[in-house]
């Protein structure tokens, strides 16, 4: 449940449509109104706008290497960057920051038939995830991979790459780098 900003063009700032949830990571999409809604193939606005930089929730944190894949415990709150916003990093300003028109980036945010390709492979939306084959013809291109899915190091002095411990997330742990073409 994360993404790491490697580099960037473009962090927009949207708002979010009501009762959305989404995690930061996801591809997301616009609605009629302007507003940020999670991308959905089979929507009324199924074109990839961007990568959420935020997460808007009501139950878990989606930072990298905070998530409850990395807890073990899907019931733990794990991290939140005020008490008063439980997870929600939309709450004060019912804003979002989207991530488009280029950039690098690693995210754990991607479907399984990702973890077996290759180095620039295409990427497309699929319901808020990135993945390798193009679910409609409105899911549209949004990436390319530039790593597969490998650990990703958190900082952290450890032992398992590089000298760091890996980070935490969805996907077994494993994150994929990719090149922003939306």
């Amino acid at each position: 449940m994360a993404l790491v900003e490697k580099f960037h063009v473009v962090a927009a700032e949207k708002t979010v449509a009501s009762g959305e949830t989404i995690k930061e990571g996801q591809v997301v999409s616009l609605d009629t109104s302007g507003e940020v809604i999670l991308h959905d193939t089979q929507g009324t606005n199924p074109i990839p706008y961007g990568i959420a930089g935020d997460t808007k929730s009501t139950t878990a944190s989606a930072m990298p290497g905070v998530g409850t894949a990395f807890m073990g415990n899907s019931a733990t709150a794990n991290f939140q960057s005020r008490v008063s916003d439980y997870f929600d990093e939309t709450r004060a300003s019912g804003m979002m920051t989207v991530y488009h028109s280029g950039g690098e980036f690693a995210t754990d945010m991607f479907a399984s038939n990702v973890a077996d390709a290759t180095p620039y492979t295409a990427l497309y939306a699929d319901d808020g995830y990135l993945c390798t084959a193009a679910q409609s013809t409105a899911s549209g291109l949004v990436a390319y991979l530039i790593t597969a899915d490998a650990s990703y190091p958190s900082g952290v002095p450890g032992i398992d790459i590089n000298g760091d411990q890996a980070l935490g997330g969805e996907n077994s742990n494993t994150y994929i780098e990719y090149k922003l073409m939306i």
